[in-house]
């Protein structure tokens, strides 16, 4: 059997481009841009990069995105991908960087993805994207699009569990303080519980509060051998566990609404690092809808199943509470350019752990878990960050 990964590879880099509305600006630039920030914040030269992984873009849709995106920052990797496991490619990727550098294809891999939905996707290409993500014959022609889709999820859980919308809203509400306390955040009006349930009902039980952004950003990190990260100017996090589980990929063939592969995911993440959900400090979880937070903390083993609607309406995902989660404010409040949206979850844990989260900053966080879901729950990656290599 192969030896673990736990450990043997670090996150040296971090670059984020702005977020919100940044028009003319194109995907290959927001992925640039970041690779940009990233290399510089880890005192790297590009001409030190042999590996790319990034994600698709809806906007600019290259089959080769990888190869465009070097091509364009004037590189010629020799690893590269482009990942399309929908919103589970950010923490996926950086699985994938981690495990290509520990079996020796590359020294250097940069992780990188960004786009222009925002600024550069027509109303008429929203739609049209919106009908592709989901099957042509089976599910679109019945209304089954990704927020439909994920409604069925809530619905489920709130006819099994008694979860409530006033639940879900807090979700909403804490993702919304948590941007305030970040710089660049492209929505930082207070709103409550109130403002939640009164907002635009979009699809049973999601109003439009209850739905993440749309927006334009890029966001990128660099990943080394641990020990070439001990020579680097910025202070390590490694990778100290990664898993992955792909259930289904029509969500009539779950087998269950409420509980997902994330369970799967997590429990190969924290047994690879030797640690439990106990030992997380901070955590990125993608929050596509506020339904999804609910679920997630229940099957990344924060709460018990059913109990995820009392913890979020508690407190428990805020500062102060069990696990502080998405401080930057996540995909409802921070920025969701697509495929990029969860890449800033981790950007955010990375900063939380390297005790850069200024004005949000939690005390002490030395280990974090990141989440990343897509597809309604079809595809789940688990990673797990730590600022020392043992955990």
């Amino acid at each position: 059997m192969a030896r673990s990964l736990s450990g043997e590879v670090a996150i040296v880099g971090v670059g984020e481009t702005p977020v919100g509305k940044v028009p003319g600006k194109s995907a290959l630039w927001f992925n640039a841009e970041a690779t940009r920030v990233a290399l510089r914040d880890a005192g790297l030269d590009k001409s030190q990069v042999d590996g790319l992984l990034t994600g698709t873009s809806f906007v600019a849709p290259f089959h080769r995105m990888s190869v465009a995106v070097s091509e364009y920052l004037g590189i010629q990797p020799t690893f590269s991908n482009t990942l399309e496991v929908s919103g589970a490619t950010a923490a996926a990727s950086v699985s994938l960087a981690a495990a290509a550098i520990h079996s020796g294809l590359a020294e250097v891999v940069v992780v990188c993805c960004g786009d222009n939905m925002l600024s550069g996707m027509t109303r008429d290409r929203a739609v049209q994207a919106l009908v592709s993500s989901r099957d042509p014959q089976y599910e679109a022609p019945f209304g089954l699009l990704v927020p439909t889709t994920f409604a069925l999820t809530a619905q489920r859980h709130m006819h099994e569990y008694g979860t409530t919308p006033g639940q879900l809203a807090r979700v909403a509400v804490t993702m919304r303080e948590h941007a305030r306390r970040t710089p660049g955040a492209q929505m930082t009006a207070p709103i409550t519980v109130a403002d939640v349930l009164a907002s635009k009902m979009i699809t049973t039980p999601y109003h439009v509060l209850d739905c993440s952004l749309v927006s334009d950003g890029g966001v990128a990190f660099v990943l080394t051998s641990a020990e070439r990260a001990r020579d680097g100017r910025t202070k390590p996090v490694y990778v100290l566990g990664a898993g992955e589980s792909y259930t289904q990929e029509h969500i009539f063939c779950a087998e269950s609404l409420t509980t997902t592969g994330a369970r799967i995911s997590s429990e190969r993440a924290y047994r690879m690092a030797g640690l439990g959900p106990a030992d997380m400090d901070v955590a990125g979880i993608y929050d596509c809808f506020t339904g999804t937070v609910v679920t997630m903390v229940e099957d990344l083993g924060f709460c018990d199943k059913g109990e995820g609607g009392p913890f979020v309406a508690a407190g428990e995902i805020t500062f102060g509470g069990r696990i502080p989660t998405n401080t930057h404010g996540g995909l409802l409040s921070y920025a969701h350019p697509g495929i990029p949206g969860g890449f800033f979850h981790i950007a955010e844990v990375v900063r939380q752990l390297r005790g850069e989260a200024h004005g949000r900053q939690v005390a002490g966080a030395r280990l974090g878990l990141v989440h990343s879901l897509g597809g309604g729950f079809a595809t789940n990656a688990t990673i797990i960050l730590g600022t020392e290599r043992n955990g």
